[in-house]
Order: C-alpha cells, then sequence, then structure tokens
C-alpha cells in the first residue's frame, strides 16, 4: 500500500455497495456493516496492513460479487453542471485513458444506481434506461469509443450525482459529477392587489396616494423572484422547494416615473416583467386610484342609503306633523258646544 491509497470493498453489481474502506491519506479505517439492512453487523473485519476482508458467521445473505478498489481520483474530483429542463447534456470521462479501460460503469444517486456500462473483455455495451421508475428510459446514449454518456431531453428529476468508474487491470479510477437540470421558467404576473392605502403620511400633498401591486408565479422551484427599482433591488424571495406558487408585493405612488420590473430567476436563466404604472394605477379626478371604482361604487351605495333614509325621516316627520293637527282640531271643536 501507498501512502496516498484509497483502498474500498464493495458488495454486489448493480448497487455496488461501499462496505469498508482504507484511506490513508486521511489515516482513515472503515466499515461499513449497517448497510444492505445491516446483513454485515459485527461480520467485518478488515487488515489495514494487507486490506484483506474478512467475512465471519456467513449465511446464504452474504452470496454476491465483492469488488476490491485501488480508488485513484480524478484530480478535478466533481463537476459540476447546470442545465435547462429540455436539454441534454453529456458526462465527459476526459481525465480517464478510456482506450486502455477494461470495463466502465456509469452510476446515479446516492445509492450508486447503475445505469449504464461498456465491458470491453466481452465487447459489450448496456444501458439500463427502467431503473428508478423509468425515469431514464429513451433518454441515455452511450459513447463506446469516449465512454461519455448522454441524457436527452432532461428533466428535474434526473439532477443529482453521477459517477464514472473504471477498471484497468488492477487499478480503479472514478469520477464525479452534479447535474442540475432547472425547469424553464415562466413570465411573472403584475396585478393590482385590489387594495388601496392610506395617502402617504410623509408626502406633502394629500393627493398623492399608494397602489399595492402584486408580482406572483405559479409551479416554480429553486427560484428567486425580486422586485428592482432601475437596477437596483428592492425586496426578493426565495424558495428550494419545487412546484411551488410565489408572491412579492410593492407599493408604488401613481403619479412615480420611475422604472420597476419584476424579475425571476435560478441561476441560469432569467424572466422579466415589467411594470406599466399606467395601466394598472390610473389616477382620478377625486384622487381616487388604482381601486377607485370599487371605493366609487361604495360611496355610490353609501348616498343611496343616507338618502333613503332621509325620505323617510322627512316622510315620518309630515305625517307626525298632520297627526297632531288634527289632534289639536278635534280637541278645539269639542270645547265649543253649547250649554
Amino acid at each position: 500500500m501507498k501512502e496516498d491509497d484509497v483502498i474500498q470493498w464493495r458488495c454486489g453489481y448493480a448497487e455496488d455497495t461501499l462496505i469498508a474502506e482504507i484511506n490513508k491519506r486521511a489515516n482513515r479505517f472503515t466499515v461499513y456493516d449497517d448497510v444492505l439492512d445491516g446483513r454485515f453487523r459485527d461480520r467485518l473485519k478488515l487488515n489495514i496492513r494487507t486490506a484483506s476482508l474478512t467475512i465471519t458467521n456467513i449465511t446464504i445473505q452474504h452470496t454476491g460479487d465483492y469488488t476490491d478498489y485501488t480508488d485513484q481520483q480524478c484530480e478535478k474530483e466533481r463537476d459540476e453542471i447546470s442545465v435547462k429542463e429540455g436539454d441534454s447534456v453529456t458526462l465527459n470521462s476526459d481525465c480517464i485513458e478510456i482506450m486502455r479501460y477494461d470495463w466502465i460503469r456509469w452510476r446515479f444517486g446516492n445509492d450508486n444506481i447503475l445505469i449504464a456500462e461498456i465491458n470491453k473483455r466481452v465487447e459489450s455495451m448496456t444501458v439500463y434506461d427502467d431503473v428508478l421508475d423509468g425515469r431514464f428510459r429513451d433518454r441515455l446514449k452511450l459513447d463506446k469509443q469516449t465512454g461519455s454518456l448522454t441524457i436527452t431531453n432532461t428533466r428535474p428529476e434526473h439532477s443529482g450525482h453521477y459517477k464514472i468508474q473504471m477498471m484497468l487491470s488492477d487499478k480503479f479510477s472514478s469520477k464525479a459529477f452534479r447535474v442540475s437540470v432547472y425547469a424553464r421558467l415562466p413570465v411573472p404576473v403584475i396585478s393590482n392587489s385590489s387594495q388601496c392605502s392610506s395617502p402617504s403620511s410623509s408626502s406633502s400633498s394629500s393627493s398623492q396616494q399608494n397602489c399595492s401591486l402584486l408580482c406572483s408565479v405559479v409551479n416554480v422551484g429553486h427560484v428567486t423572484l425580486s422586485w428592482y427599482k432601475g437596477n437596483s433591488l428592492l425586496s426578493s424571495i426565495s424558495v428550494s422547494d419545487l412546484s411551488i406558487s410565489l408572491s412579492l408585493p410593492l407599493e408604488v405612488e401613481y403619479q412615480d416615473k420611475n422604472t420597476y420590473s419584476c424579475v425571476l430567476n435560478n441561476p441560469i436563466s432569467n424572466q422579466t416583467r415589467h411594470l406599466n404604472i399606467t395601466e394598472l394605477c390610473q389616477p382620478r379626478p377625486d384622487s381616487v386610484h388604482c381601486c377607485g371604482s370599487t371605493n366609487a361604487v361604495i360611496r355610490l351605495v353609501l348616498s343611496a342609503l343616507v338618502g333613503v333614509a332621509t325620505v323617510i325621516l322627512l316622510v315620518y316627520d309630515i305625517r307626525s306633523r298632520r297627526a297632531e293637527q288634527d289632534q289639536t282640531h278635534i280637541h278645539t271643536s269639542g270645547g265649543s258646544f253649547p250649554l
């Protein structure tokens, strides 16, 4: 063993589960006996001098493929790749001498699921695109000459960790990738929130009123929604969940002449909606703005109610006066009878 060796013992062919490791670079020696439902619990012994692995008290469930890897990582241990949904992405094994390999395997996810392999010993090339509920079905292309793997028509569910493994004689090499697939962004929608605020207390004129606006998007994830005044950021909200709705409020004066825009972005793209204050916030002669029509209706209804009440009171007053006059006339007539 060399001073910088990393030796790994793995179990299973498709799963390729790590069960023991010697990392001389970090001076770490570890057995992972709780993996695979604990079938190796208290049964693994690792010799740190010879790197041999002993399995004690074996049972039928310990039957399977075991592989001893001397792991030589590429200089650039992991590539970070971002792509838009629907586009293709190619993972290149540029730091591995492809023409000299015995076999290479492409694996996906934290469980190291085998999704493609080339075996030069038997001259075979296979893609396993039905694994993981078929999320890779008809989307994997493997290049036999370069060993590169292409995922076509990508979707967010293809985001994750990919790894290429290569066996060359008694040496094992690998390279890791982190792929992020971002959904295509919708254009934000700016609407009047239908609630008008009172005149600004800091305003020198009572006619200066604010218009309440809302910028919204639906079914988005891993995005940031922001309001800008010119090139200056006013406010923003971010979300890392998938398929969520976002909204961000903004208040402006209806006569504001500044340029406002609402921007939705992720690490690789953005969509912008510019605010048209004149279109969404129309001032009225009586200083009613934005939702002034609603206020006008309310005022009209109140005025009608007041008018009806006034008429009722007037009729009641007239009838009361007539009743009093009739009573007075009766009393007067009754007191003039002769003896």
